[in-house]
């Protein structure tokens, strides 16, 4: 088994912040399934992600994700990355894996969206509903997000980001 460092297209890592997904399908070549990946994003790179290869086809590799840190990337300046997937040194990889930290407890959170509908029916209510969540989607429509237990900790997020939706601090 060997071990990858492997960048992220730059529309693939925006979807993969917005929607939850065991794996993700990435351009390369080089690594063999079972092996152990990093995965980079953005410029200069931060790893986002650990994984494992599950598959590969046409020059594409299927990446299952083993930890994520989409919310906390962590630099990755000191590695040499010489392509897009570029072979690894186990020591490398084990340092870079664990500066991810240890996993996070999980805890309840409550996440809505709200939408002012008008319909005559609440059946028809929710079907405009889901029509407008289609057609909105994450980058027109807020989701607001917080701890169970302490609503008054709401965020609102838009496009996988904290957003700041009061008129008033805007300048």
């Amino acid at each position: 088994m060997a071990q990858w460092a492997v960048s992220i297209p730059a529309d693939t890592w925006a979807a993969e912040r917005l929607l939850q997904h065991d794996a993700v399908a990435v351009p390369g070549k080089g690594p063999d399934a079972g092996d152990d990946v990093l995965l980079l994003a953005g410029e200069p790179p931060r790893a986002v992600a650990l994984g494992t290869v599950r598959d590969v086809r046409d020059d594409t590799l299927l990446v299952a994700y083993t930890r994520r840190a989409f919310d906390e990337p962590v630099p990755a300046d000191e590695l040499t990355l010489s392509e897009t997937v570029t072979a690894l040194e186990l020591d490398d990889y084990r340092r870079m894996a664990a500066a991810f930290g240890r996993d996070r407890d999980r805890r309840t959170w409550l996440v809505s969206v709200d939408l002012p509908v008008e319909a005559p029916t609440p059946a028809e209510a929710v079907r405009q509903f889901w029509s407008y969540v289609l057609e909105l989607g994450p980058a027109e429509l807020p989701a607001f997000v917080s701890p169970s237990g302490d609503e008054l900790a709401m965020q609102a997020f838009v496009l996988g980001e904290e957003a700041n939706l009061d008129p008033e601090d805007e300048d």
